[in-house]
């Protein structure tokens, strides 16, 4: 057996066997990248190498936008913003049937824009908004289910963290056209959740009796403008090229926190618990970051992803069997895996193949973004299903049943953007930011 096969395997038992007893994710796949690392050289060389990989996986400028937008995102949960984005999708949404779940919705989605976290927007909105919809008698599993199934708008519409880390590792890859193609992606997601909330809660008789006169209308609008000009602030000045992704998260940091002074929901005292609280997110995605750097380098040398490139396209040679694999084989990885390492992962896998056929980068990142963002639904990892369960203090089980349509509407809503390109691609392309070949089919891959 030669070194390249034997550290393949070395590497992908002990990641195996480490998460089945229990371990960190990011341990597992460190414990298993040095050992692969040391069945190609000598352990003093495999100590160094690996250490130097870990720096270099570090070593990025686009990934110091990741803890700034974790930073500008607690800022907003905490500083009264997320409330005033309510007040804003309360006005959008109140000429719909069950009113409350689709102010939830739209609020999951506009607090996605301005933070880049599903599980602080349905986590943020639906201790806002739960209340509030038990009090006027709305089921507990009804309104939950539509904060959940919202929720990972937040990792689509941008800005987004998976995407940054997306782009670093695929390379080459503009951090602006992956925030552009996830408006259309994330949008469609949140419109199929209100008309399916709006379906369940006309039958159930959620209709809303109250009416925005115009007095009101501007009072709300006065009072979310502020926190809604942040996005045109960010990404307005990043499409401009006035400053880099990142440049602009450090501007999301320090606006969400004037918000927060001004509206007096953030005192000085506050500020350490909520730095703590994003520098242990910050190492927990960075860290994965290092070691997926160290895992990269095994596979490459191993040759994995070309063994696996080489399966696939000897099974079949059509794009549409072959991403419904893709499709497939994501969707059980995110219900077993964060998103974050999934990505690290599974993108020098996948990406070649789909290259092979013409498949554009930007279009395969938001589709396995959204593939992905389905595991953050789903037992027994899903971050957004439980943390939307603890704030609604309800079980699974009563939530489950509920979410069930909604897993329907989405894998509607993955299938079109899978197949058609220019749901993620138009307005990247209409901007400029990518390049479109001659004879590249717009409206359907392949």
């Amino acid at each position: 057996m030669d070194a390249a096969t034997l550290a393949a395997i070395v590497m992908v038992t002990l990641i195996v066997v480490t998460l089945i007893l229990g371990f960190p994710i990011g341990l597992s796949i460190g414990i298993g990248a040095a050992a692969g690392m040391m069945c190609i050289v000598p352990f003093d060389q495999a100590a160094i190498t690996s250490a130097k990989r870990f720096f270099t996986g570090a070593n990025s400028f686009s990934l110091l936008a990741i803890p700034f937008f974790i930073l500008a995102g607690n800022i907003m949960n905490n500083g009264g913003i997320a409330k005033r984005l309510v007040g804003c999708a309360r006005l959008i949404a109140h000429f719909f049937p069950g009113e409350l779940a689709q102010t939830n919705i739209v609020a999951n989605m506009m607090f996605g824009a301005v933070s880049g976290s599903g599980v602080a927007a349905a986590s943020a909105m639906g201790s806002i908004l739960g209340p509030m919809e038990k009090e006027v008698g709305y089921d507990e599993p009804y309104s939950a289910a539509a904060n959940i199934a919202s929720g990972p708008t937040g990792m689509m519409i941008p800005p987004s963290n998976i995407m940054i880390v997306y782009a670093t590792v695929a390379s080459s890859v503009s951090i602006a056209a992956l925030f552009m193609a996830g408006y259309i992606p994330g949008i469609l997601w949140g419109v199929g959740c209100m008309i399916l909330a709006g379906i369940k809660g006309k039958k159930r008789g959620y209709v809303n009796k109250e009416r925005y006169g115009l007095k009101r209308t501007l009072k709300v609008l006065w009072e979310g403008i502020p926190s809604l000009l942040m996005i045109v602030i960010v990404i307005g000045g990043i499409l401009g090229g006035v400053f880099t992704a990142t440049e602009g998260s450090a501007i999301a940091v320090v606006y969400s926190l004037l918000l927060s002074f001004i509206y007096r929901n953030i005192k000085l005292k506050d500020l350490p618990g909520i730095f703590l609280a994003s520098v242990k997110t910050t190492c927990v995605v960075e860290f994965l970051v290092c070691v997926s750097a160290i895992m990269s380098f095994v596979m490459t040398f191993a040759k994995i992803p070309q063994l696996i490139a080489s399966a696939l396209l000897g099974l079949t040679s059509s794009p549409i069997l072959i991403l419904i694999i893709m499709n497939i084989v994501l969707l059980i990885v995110g219900c077993f895996m964060d998103p974050t390492p999934a990505v690290l992962i599974f993108t020098p896998i996948f990406l070649p193949i789909c290259q092979t056929f013409g498949m554009h980068p930007v279009h395969f990142g938001l589709m396995m973004v959204m593939n992905l963002c389905v595991g953050t639904l789903t037992p027994p990892v899903g971050a957004i299903l439980f943390a939307g369960c603890k704030i609604a203090n309800i079980k699974i089980d009563q939530v489950i049943k509920e979410l069930l349509p909604y897993f329907v509407v989405v894998a509607i809503a993955l299938l079109l953007v899978t197949y058609i390109p220019f749901l993620s691609m138009a307005i990247p392309n209409a901007l400029g930011l990518v390049t479109i070949t001659e004879g590249y089919n717009m409206f359907f891959v392949g």
